[in-house]
């Protein structure tokens, strides 16, 4: 299996789909609010979502949404990343609900040698992210520092630090 890409394995233009999608339940939803200390009713509260806002009820927290494009992307994007160098832009375009099922794809916008060392290289990617139903609900675009070739020869190869299995004794 695919676990990102080398520099060189990039190609402008290409789109990779990321799979499989997930769907977002309440316990997803609550627990990132949770661990993030967002405690915003809109996210949290069902009573005041139904009666005070426009959505008539819980909306997902956007940086949920972002999170989880950014890790479906991982094995196509930057699974072999020496860094996540910038998040250039980061755009909720529609609201996402519990039980929508969230998929992602990622295009390479251009890449470009590193200027500092030639063992690695920049990736501009824009990913986006969609519900079941085909509509756009967020879009990122990020910078990515991946590796040559030479620089994962040099380190140990596709698994670098992966332990071999021991041989039994009989």
């Amino acid at each position: 299996m695919q676990f990102g890409r080398t520099y060189e394995e990039f190609e402008i233009g290409a789109t990779y789909k990321h799979w499989p999608g997930k769907t977002v339940t309440e316990y997803d939803d609550h627990l990132f609010c949770l661990l993030t200390m967002n405690h915003h009713p809109l996210h949290m509260d069902t009573n005041y979502a139904e009666k005070t806002t426009d959505f008539g009820r819980n909306v997902v927290v956007g940086n949920y949404i972002y999170s989880l494009l950014l890790g479906m992307s991982v094995p196509d994007i930057s699974g072999k990343a020496i860094a996540n160098l910038e998040i250039e832009s980061l755009k909720h375009v529609a609201p996402t609900f519990h039980g929508d099922t969230i998929y992602g794809e990622t295009t390479v916008l251009d890449k470009w040698p590193s200027k500092s060392k030639n063992d690695r290289g920049i990736v501009h990617v824009e990913t986006k992210g969609y519900k079941q139903d085909g509509t756009l609900v967020c879009v990122f675009r990020r910078k990515v520092m991946v590796p040559t070739e030479t620089y994962i020869k040099e380190r140990g190869g596709e698994q670098p630090g992966r332990p071999e299995l021991k041989q039994q004794e009989k």
